[in-house]
């Protein structure tokens, strides 16, 4: 069976979610499939084979194109000039049509695979270029509903009116763009049940929708306790990532001042590539650290006695989640943190959506390390089934039901 994936950026290594899931994707069919990929490559990544050997070693072929630059102007043009949402126009490219449409007329490809949104715009070259190909639309996030929830928190906050604004307006748009999207497939899949429930009132059953999680890879964060870079609370994820930086300012404005009273040498480190320019004064805060890109964000996680996920807006599941439970750490999160995954509070997570409640859960871990132990080894287990082993082959059954 050929398959072509198309991804938003080339995904090794994998540092982030994004990145985490295709490349998983990409490993799980290899077993099974001939894979193929065309990527766009962003600024830094590299292709040559020291830099992406186990991504090489896993496809056939490797095709990129470099993302196309975005001034704030051109965003502004296409928001005026077009009644597409912002997602549609990030990553148009014509070179990335030219090689696509290259690769459809050279190959008699059984599947193409798009990996998210920001992709979509080129499903009608797919079925122009191979009429016979079937596709399947990943769509990592139920991005109407991200973008409402953003809209409703912004809301709140006098001072991000104009943001909530662009919400409002980009929530019109992706409701008509994801729902054509989601039609036009042959089939889609979603990270997430509720998920799949918001996509469904989209597309109204018209195509198909199965659920299929994140995935890692759980052994690699299993690490010995001399590999651990130690911290009392370890927040991970891509930092200018609008609901990670709500996440960790909200957890610093409502709940780091109560955990700080209570024990003033807790630490905190917030790990992860691009920090945004809100969170420039946590450089300033006793206790915080801001990583910036790291290698490997596992001993950050083998180091942490408390992981946090304190968010407020988000859509799909955090896979973020899953490599914290894989290393065998006490969570706290809020509900819409854990959304999408079957865990139950005080059973291997502690659930809190308010700030004082919050941090009272987190006081009581970093205080109790029989807790941490406990809850640790309940959401170790709980992560095994979330194994890129377990989860890809999910894909080549939706293949088959398409009768490639």
């Amino acid at each position: 069976m050929k398959v072509l994936l198309l991804t938003p950026q080339l995904p090794y290594p994998p540092h982030q979610g994004t990145s985490l899931r295709n490349f998983h994707i990409i490993r799980g069919l290899a077993q099974a499939c001939e894979v193929s990929l065309l990527s766009f490559l962003e600024p830094g990544q590299s292709v040559a084979a020291e830099q992406i050997g186990p991504l090489a070693e896993l496809c056939r072929t490797i095709e990129t194109v470099p993302v196309p630059p975005r001034t704030t102007g051109r965003r502004l043009q296409q928001l005026l000039a077009t009644r597409r949402p912002d997602m549609a126009h990030r990553l148009f490219s014509p070179a990335f049509n030219v090689r696509l449409l290259q690769l459809l007329q050279a190959e008699n490809y059984d599947i193409v695979q798009i990996e998210g949104i920001e992709l979509a715009r080129y499903l009608p070259v797919i079925r122009h270029g191979s009429s016979r190909s079937k596709i399947v639309f990943d769509d990592h996030n139920a991005e109407t509903e991200l973008q409402r929830r953003n809209f409703l928190t912004d809301l709140r906050q006098p001072r991000r009116w104009v943001a909530a604004a662009y919400s409002a307006e980009q929530v019109r748009r992706l409701r008509k763009f994801e729902r054509w999207v989601c039609q036009q497939a042959d089939w889609v899949t979603a990270v997430s049940q509720p998920d799949k429930v918001h996509l469904e009132k989209l597309t109204n059953g018209r195509t198909p929708i199965t659920v299929i999680p994140n995935s890692l890879d759980v052994p690699q964060f299993q690490l010995e306790a001399a590999d651990a870079l130690p911290s009392d609370i370890v927040f991970s994820g891509k930092m200018d990532y609008r609901p990670n930086v709500d996440a960790v300012l909200w957890f610093v404005d409502e709940v780091w001042p109560r955990v700080r009273r209570e024990r003033p040498s807790t630490t905190f480190t917030i790990v992860g590539q691009k920090p945004h320019a809100r969170l420039e004064r946590l450089k300033n805060e006793p206790g915080i650290m801001l990583t910036g890109w790291v290698a490997r964000v596992a001993p950050y996680l083998a180091g942490a006695k408390v992981f946090v996920l304190p968010f407020r807006v988000g859509s799909g599941t955090r896979l973020k989640l899953i490599e914290a439970m894989a290393a065998g750490k006490a969570l706290v999160s809020t509900a819409v943190g854990a959304e999408g995954f079957p865990v139950e509070n005080d059973r291997e997570i502690k659930l809190v959506d308010e700030a004082e409640g919050f941090a009272t859960a987190v006081l009581h871990l970093l205080n109790h390390p029989e807790e941490r132990q406990r809850l640790g080894q309940a959401a170790q287990q709980f992560a095994r089934q979330y194994d890129w082993r377990v989860v890809v082959p999910q894909f080549l059954e939706i293949y088959e039901a398409l009768g490639t």
